[in-house]
């Protein structure tokens, strides 16, 4: 099981461009998420990293990806980003028995649920609770090689705990990329999953993060 520690910065909650954000976040380490489960089946592997740190009131989650397509379809909080090129961060604060899916297309389109991994258990947050999620999004291409990166700053709130009951605390998590609809599916995790087909909602497989 991977284990990362979750650096808390100073930072003005409301910046309003993604290169002042990426500035301030500059010295965090990058994390790969690389591990291809079911790279059989679906061979691709975008490169993608990740910084993470949090605030008096926020996470802060900083994607850099590079892959072949770049596609952004769904513009509605909880339609289908999985199928978009899409990052997503699973979050448990209970010991694995509940978590959060965060999931955002490169469009800065998110869906969030809640629950059990049980899915008839599971329930998606209001669109006005997902828009309390502020994305930053920029993409390039460049001599025909697309990459994106995305920050979001996700409200402590969203998640209905504090900044103060986490300082020292360990809580358990993962970290995704996928694109179901592209021309090459993929879905890669920083912590590896141990199950026959693709699927993210397994909190078993969840590393653990402890928040400094």
């Amino acid at each position: 099981m991977k284990t990362l520690e979750i650096e808390k910065i100073g930072v003005q909650e409301l910046i309003g461009d993604y290169a002042s954000l990426a500035k301030t976040m500059s010295s965090l380490a990058w994390h790969d998420i690389n591990s291809a489960p079911w790279q059989a089946e679906f061979p691709y592997i975008p490169c993608v990293q990740f910084q993470v740190a949090y605030t008096d009131q926020a996470i802060l989650l900083h994607y850099s990806v590079q892959e072949e397509y770049v596609k952004g379809q769904y513009i509605r909080p909880n339609e289908n980003v999985w199928e978009d090129s899409c990052v997503e961060f699973f979050i448990s604060f209970d010991n694995r028995e509940t978590y959060y899916n965060v999931e955002f297309n490169v469009l800065g389109v998110g869906l969030v649920g809640y629950g059990t991994s049980v899915k008839s258990d599971r329930n998606r947050l209001s669109a006005e609770e997902i828009l309390q999620i502020n994305a930053f999004s920029s993409v390039q291409t460049i001599d025909g090689k697309k990459s994106w990166q995305q920050i979001l700053q996700i409200p402590f709130s969203v998640f209905k705990v504090n900044a103060e009951d986490l300082k020292g605390k360990q809580a358990h998590a993962n970290f995704y990329k996928c694109g179901d609809a592209l021309p090459n599916p993929h879905f890669i995790a920083w912590n590896d999953i141990d199950n026959p087909t693709p699927n993210f909602h397994l909190p078993q497989f969840f590393g653990e993060v402890s928040f400094k």
